[in-house]
């Protein structure tokens, strides 16, 4: 019986980073419900890439009303 390769989680979540990154530099402020819409991955890895990035200092995270808002640095 074959077994599946691990999967690297953190590795994901830091490659995840620096595609949001990317999106954030090409396409400036944006939602979250915009950011995981472009991205076209689950709310919870973009979330958790956001997380990584904001450990780094490299995004601003703004509440505007309802709507939170990711912008780089």
């Amino acid at each position: 019986m074959a077994t599946a390769a691990p999967v690297d989680y953190v590795a994901q979540v830091g490659d995840m980073a620096g595609v949001v990154w990317n999106v954030l530099a090409e396409n400036g402020r944006l939602s979250m419900t915009q950011l995981t819409k472009k991205l076209g991955q689950p709310r919870d890895t973009v979330m958790q890439a956001i997380g990584w990035l904001a450990r780094e200092d490299k995004i601003v995270i703004e509440d505007e009303g309802r709507t939170r808002v990711i912008a780089l640095r």
